[in-house]
């Protein structure tokens, strides 16, 4: 039974109680096995079970950040791992895709049970019936040339290649598909996570949004299955075919840009996987127009300006990536092998999604907007309290501690949540305002010499070579004789 001091200790730092809670319940030990005897494909389990496995590489990410080999020795030390550190780095160098995507896959449902409905991100209006999806490939990169075909070889190795889905209300990612060749195309990828999504059924139809390399005869057809509707970006690849009988409209978007809209097809009368849509063009400046397809025909139920703010949103599965690379310890992968940079990317997007709901729980509570709330700040404040109460109480306390005070129910968990961070809310977490960069000062001469110092700029003594446009509009300095100067006084 737990002490009055343990359960003081977790009162006294929510976020750690939130967070391993929230872990406990992805990674809980009987549904990992479930997960395992589902996804092992030829894989087995000896000394080390699979669950033992992944809470410790979860540890490893949330307590040393990347630093494998001191948490496999301290698991060895505590006697929680009976098996040597070569044997967890072989166990991660061989673990099938299956596995890592199966648990991602079945974990990431179970914790849509707990999380929190609000919306992070809402849609316009008249788009608010669909289930709005983002979609995009993720290269890993930053493996570490530790393998010894890999030593000795310059140039950038890249791991496997994700796809991931993300639901761009929430802005959690809900299903991923991958393949251990790094420099694979993502088209291919896009049917299996696509039939993982349509397998998620919650009531709406699914709105998908992509970049233009997906902008693909084949693959709009497939999107566009099931009542689901598309928004891409088009791709000149796809030959669009205007319908002239219906007139074209123009009008201004929500930042002042023209766009025109027409209707016709992509492929010719007699392709076979010639498709419908919409068109809208915005004309830019450059020469490079925006110009985006869409299967959502009706431009009065579905304004082109709606469609160009959904679009827009959909840069946060960028962020995601981001948020997965530098928050989360993805830059220091564990293994060399694309089995293994896999299954890291899976738990860190795993971990995104826990943060999330963190998040979610704070600004209700708080009464915010969960955009306004740093990811990665309150993600570094959930490590450095987890950090402490496992410092404090110690591991075995800890672990003691959540296996007594278990909440098997999600409502009942939803419930504590809601409780334990109601009130939690720190000003330091508050995300910066997003800011436009200021223009960039054009150069106006050299320093002689190729430096100088501040106080000789400020005094006005330093020596400057100045620019004089040529006439394709670049600069360059006059060329001048060399001399050494004289040291100023």
């Amino acid at each position: 039974m737990s002490s009055k001091f343990d359960l003081e200790v977790c009162r006294r730092v929510p976020l750690a109680d939130a967070g391993l809670r929230l872990l406990d319940f992805a990674i809980e030990e009987s549904f990992l096995d479930g997960v395992f005897e589902r996804h092992r494909d030829r894989s087995y389990e000896s000394v080390i079970s699979f669950s033992q496995f992944v809470r410790i590489l979860a540890d490893v990410l949330l307590g040393h950040r990347g630093s494998a080999h001191q948490t496999f020795q301290q698991a060895i030390d505590d006697e929680s791992l009976e098996a040597t550190v070569q044997a967890m780095y072989g166990k991660l160098r061989r673990i099938p895709l299956t596995l890592s995507l199966g648990l991602f896959a079945e974990a990431t449902l179970r914790l849509r049970t707990v999380a929190t409905p609000v919306a992070a991100n809402p849609l316009p209006a008249s788009l608010a019936s669909f289930w709005a999806l983002g979609f995009d490939g993720k290269k890993i990169k930053y493996v570490a040339k530790r393998l010894k075909p890999l030593r000795g070889l310059k140039g950038n190795i890249l791991g496997g290649k994700l796809l991931v889905v993300q639901d761009m209300v929430t802005q959690q990612a809900v299903a991923a598909n991958a393949v251990a060749d790094g420099e694979a195309g993502d088209n291919p990828l896009v049917p299996t996570v696509v039939a993982q999504v349509r397998s998620l059924y919650n009531g709406r139809l699914r709105l998908w949004v992509g970049d233009r390399s997906y902008s693909d005869y084949k693959l709009l057809g497939q999107l566009s299955e099931d009542g689901d509707q598309f928004l891409v970006r088009y791709n000149t690849s796809c030959e669009f075919h205007r319908d002239s009988s219906i007139p074209a409209r123009t009008g201004t978007d929500d930042e002042g840009r023209r766009f025109r809209e027409e209707w016709g097809c992509l492929g010719k009368p007699n392709h076979k996987h010639r498709i419908r849509v919409r068109m809208i063009t915005i004309i830019r400046n450059s020469n490079d127009p925006l110009i985006f397809v869409t299967s959502l025909l009706d431009a009065d139920r579905y304004p082109a300006i709606d469609l160009l703010t959904l679009y827009r949103s959909r840069w946060g599965i960028e962020v995601m990536f981001q948020q997965a690379v530098q928050t989360f310890d993805l830059r220091d992968l564990i293994g060399s092998t694309p089995q293994a940079t896999v299954f890291q990317a899976m738990l860190c997007l795993l971990l995104y999604n826990i943060t999330l709901i963190i998040r979610d729980y704070v600004a209700v509570g708080a009464k915010r907007e969960p955009k306004t709330v740093s990811l990665k700040l309150l993600f570094d404040e959930v490590v450095r309290d987890m950090t402490g109460c496992l410092e404090v109480i110690g591991i075995d306390a800890t672990i003691q501690l959540m296996r007594t005070t278990k909440i098997h129910e999600p409502e009942l968990l939803k419930r504590h949540l809601k409780e334990t961070l109601a009130d939690v809310w720190q000003n330091r977490w508050q995300k910066a305002p997003t800011r436009k960069r200021p223009p960039r000062c054009p150069p106006r001469a050299y320093l002689c010499g190729g430096h100088s110092s501040v106080d000789k700029i400020l005094r006005g003594v330093h020596k400057e070579i100045p620019l004089h446009a040529c006439p394709k509009g670049k600069a360059f300095a006059t060329k001048i004789p060399a001399f050494r100067a004289k040291k100023d006084v």
